[in-house]
C-alpha cells in the first residue's frame, strides 16, 4: 500500500489528546507532519473495508481549527478564498475552497463553516504555520480577528452505518442533530460543533469538541463497534473518492485549474476581488486552449500498482502520477495523474513494460460503489 509522502518513521512529535488511546488500541505510530499519528491498528485493508461496509472513526485532531470573527469577517474571507463565503446563507453551512497565492498557487485547501460568531476554518496540519502567517498578512484593512483553537479536537466517523450509530449513542439533542443534518451542514451545540463533512466518499459526521471531551466520545464510539481507522486507510479511501491530498495532488507550485479544483473557484460575481483571481482566470483560458495539463483519473485493471511520482506517457506527451495505490474496493490499481490536456491514451511503465491505463474522471468510488465508466 502507498502512504502520503509526508509520512515518516516514528519520532517524538506533537500528540493529540487521544495518543494513549491509539497506543492502547495497538496502533502503529508514525510521524505525520510532526505529529505522532496512527497509520494503522493492524490491517490497513480491513480498516479501509470497515469504512466502506460499516463505520470507522478517525482521530483528525492534528488538523488546525481557526475561528474568524469581526465585522469584516465575510469581506475578509471573500478576498482571502477562491470560493465565495457569501454562498453560506445559513448557520452551519460548509464550503470547500482553496487559499491561493497571487500567482494562483495553492497555499492550502480547507473547509469553512458559517458560525454564530463568524466562520470556522479547518486547514491541514502540515501547512499550519504558513496558513496562519498568510491569513495574518492579508488581514490589514479588515476589522477581523483570526484565532487558532488548539483547545479543540476532531473526530471523523464515516461509513454506511456512521450516522445511525453515532446518533444512537449520543444524548437526545446531539443524537437528533446528527440524524437530521444534511450533507455539508453543521450545527453548534454549546461548545460542540457537529458537521456532515468528510474525506472518504461515504456518509459521515465530524465532531469538533473540547479536547477534554474527546476521549469519552472515542470510547463511546468504540463500545458501539465503530472501529479505529489509521492514516493509511484514510489515504486509500480519499483516493478512491478522487479527493486531492495537499502536497501531492496540489501545492504552491500548482494552480487549482490544473488540480481538478476549478469548480471550487467562484468567478461570479465578476466584481469580487479575491487573491489569485487574475492568475486562475488566465490559467482557465490557457487550459481551454490545451496549453495547460489536467488532473485526471487513471485505472490499471491488470497486474501492478500505480505509484505517486511515476512518469506516464500519453499521445500528447508525458505526465506524472500524483497519487496512486491499489484500491481495496475495486481490487485493482487507481491513480490521479497530471497529464497534457486532450490526451486520449496513456501508458504507465510497469517494470520496464509500457502498460495501457485508462483515463477516467478523477472519481472512482462513492458510497462503496464504482462510479467511473
Amino acid at each position: 500500500m502507498s502512504y502520503p509522502k509526508n509520512i515518516r518513521p516514528p519520532t517524538v512529535g506533537k500528540r493529540t489528546p487521544l495518543y494513549q488511546q491509539h497506543v492502547n488500541a495497538g496502533a502503529k505510530i508514525v510521524d505525520f507532519a510532526g505529529w505522532d499519528m496512527p497509520i494503522s491498528y493492524g490491517s490497513q485493508i480491513e480498516e479501509h473495508n470497515q469504512v466502506r461496509h460499516a463505520a470507522g472513526v478517525f482521530d483528525v485532531s492534528h488538523m488546525t481549527v481557526i475561528d474568524v470573527s469581526g465585522t469584516d469577517a465575510e469581506g475578509y474571507l471573500r478576498y482571502l478564498l477562491a470560493n465565495d463565503v457569501a454562498k453560506l446563507k445559513e448557520l452551519g453551512q460548509a464550503l470547500y475552497s482553496a487559499m491561493l497565492q497571487t500567482d494562483g498557487g495553492v497555499i492550502d485547501d480547507l473547509i469553512v463553516y458559517r458560525m454564530s460568531f463568524g466562520y470556522r476554518i479547518v486547514v491541514n496540519c502540515a501547512t499550519r504555520d504558513k496558513d496562519l502567517a498568510w491569513m495574518g498578512s492579508q488581514a490589514d484593512g479588515f476589522e477581523v480577528t483570526v484565532t487558532e483553537r488548539p483547545d479543540l479536537a476532531i473526530l471523523a466517523v464515516h461509513g454506511p452505518s456512521s450516522i445511525e450509530t453515532a446518533s444512537a449513542l449520543l444524548d437526545e439533542t446531539k443524537g437528533k442533530t446528527v440524524a437530521e443534518l444534511k450533507n455539508f451542514r453543521g450545527a453548534e451545540l454549546g461548545d460542540w460543533f457537529i458537521a456532515r463533512t468528510g474525506y472518504t466518499g461515504e456518509k459521515g459526521v465530524e465532531f469538533i469538541v473540547p479536547a477534554g471531551d474527546v476521549a469519552n466520545l472515542w470510547e463511546q464510539l468504540l463500545a458501539a463497534e465503530v472501529k479505529p481507522i489509521g492514516l493509511g486507510a484514510r489515504d486509500t479511501l480519499r483516493l478512491e473518492a478522487g479527493m486531492n491530498l495537499y502536497g501531492q495532488d496540489m501545492d504552491e507550485s500548482t494552480s487549482p485549474v490544473i488540480s481538478n479544483m476549478t469548480h471550487t473557484i467562484a468567478f461570479e460575481p465578476a466584481d469580487r476581488d479575491f487573491i489569485g483571481r487574475e492568475a486562475v482566470t488566465d490559467d482557465l483560458a490557457a487550459q481551454e486552449q490545451g496549453k495547460l495539463p489536467k488532473l485526471v483519473g487513471l485505472v490499471l485493471e491488470g497486474r501492478g500498482v500505480l505509484r505517486a511520482g511515476q512518469t506516464v506517457s500519453t499521445d500528447r506527451g508525458e505526465g506524472q502520477i500524483t497519487s496512486g495505490s491499489f484500491s481495496p474496493t475495486l481490487k485493482h490499481s487507481i491513480a490521479l495523474a497530471r497529464i497534457p490536456s486532450g490526451s486520449l491514451t496513456c501508458q504507465a511503465d510497469m517494470r520496464g513494460s509500457a502498460t495501457d491505463v485508462r483515463i477516467v474522471q478523477p472519481n472512482f468510488v462513492r458510497f462503496g460503489k464504482k462510479v467511473f465508466e
